[in-house]
């Protein structure tokens, strides 16, 4: 009797468990619309879920269709020129969202104390520790690196995670539904689609931006940014 007890006992507990696993890992189909300040739809922004971005991106007319698992907290859409706003889910599967909230987009940290490490993420300075990924920085100060060949040679061999390929530069094999995303690249504070083709030594300091930190330049930072300044007469 004792032995028939105990093992009812740990099919219950089994069964209990089970129950729960599969409660966890079920999902739910959250829609929305995205709009901006004037009303109007946000075409081709990025969902994200928990601070992670996905594949989901707005269609024509704004909307967007997303499943998630039961335990996701945050819904947050990222778009260029507009910046990112996030929602707690709290079980709906409806979430509309409207840019009209203008304090949800990153803004730059001026009172950077001395001593603190700041950013240079092309809007302003921001403390490093306030960004929420890794960011890796070269100086290119440094005279070891007067001898790389090029920029592109420079970031390959210094940051983990990051693939040169020519002109173009993939963060941490960075893609979305239509393949690979090359990473931002920001000179100067001017926006291009390629690593610019000047020498090491002219480079002052580059920051790679991985993941959410480059959330702060939009849709436009999905695979990431690479933010080079150069030197000027006085460095």
């Amino acid at each position: 009797m004792r032995i028939k007890l105990c093992f009812f006992i740990l099919l219950s507990v089994l069964c209990i468990n089970n129950v729960t696993a599969q409660k966890n890992n079920k999902k739910i189909t959250i829609t929305g619309t995205v709009l901006n300040v004037s009303k109007e739809p946000v075409v081709n922004a990025i969902i994200m879920i928990d601070g992670k971005k996905t594949d989901a991106v707005t269609d024509a007319e704004g909307h967007y269709k997303i499943k998630v698992k039961n335990t996701a907290l945050k819904l947050g859409v990222l778009s260029f020129g507009h910046g990112i706003v996030e929602e707690e889910i709290h079980g709906r599967t409806s979430i509309d969202i409207n840019f009209s909230n203008i304090g949800s987009q990153p803004a730059s940290d001026r009172t950077i104390a001395p001593g603190e490490e700041g950013v240079g993420t092309g809007y302003g300075m921001v403390k490093k520790k306030n960004l929420t990924d890794d960011i890796n920085k070269i100086d290119g100060t440094n005279k070891k690196y007067a001898s790389y060949r090029s920029i592109g040679d420079m970031i390959q061999r210094e940051v983990s995670g990051v693939h040169v390929d020519g002109t173009s530069v993939v963060i941490q094999d960075s893609r979305n539904i239509w393949g690979t995303v090359p990473a931002l690249i920001v000179l100067d504070g001017v926006y291009l689609d390629e690593l610019p083709d000047i020498p090491p030594r002219m480079v002052k300091s580059i920051e790679v931006l991985k993941g959410s930190s480059a959330a702060i330049y939009g849709s436009r930072g999905f695979g990431g940014a690479i933010v080079i300044k150069t030197k000027t007469k006085d460095d």
